[in-house]
């Protein structure tokens, strides 16, 4: 676990978040996915996400479930971070921006 990690994992378990799946420990690209997540809160603040690792590709894997028209508004909402993630620090951090059943069910 890294300092970051042992420093932010009190904050985000008080705030109810804890990583998902198979891995049971604060890594860096779990943090990062969940700071994506809250960039897309702070725009969208009934959006709800899941963060868990995945494997096609491999990495982590952030879905935000929002109620929006157009998924695309979201996705500028994060791209710049997510590609700095990508690019920048090398990670495999993925975000797929989803609609609420009920909303694609009127679609």
């Amino acid at each position: 676990m890294t300092r970051a990690s042992r420093l932010l994992s009190p904050a985000l378990h008080h705030a109810s978040v804890a990583p998902r799946g198979v891995r049971s420990e604060w890594g860096h690209a779990f943090v990062q996915a969940e700071c994506v997540g809250q960039l897309i809160h702070r725009h969208y603040i009934e959006a709800t996400f899941q963060v868990e690792p995945g494997d096609d590709p491999t990495g982590m894997y952030a879905f935000a479930t929002v109620d929006v028209e157009d998924t695309d508004v979201v996705v500028e909402v994060y791209i710049d971070r997510l590609l700095d993630l990508q690019i920048d620090e090398g990670l495999a951090e993925y975000v797929v921006p989803v609609r609420p059943l009920a909303r694609v069910q009127i679609s």
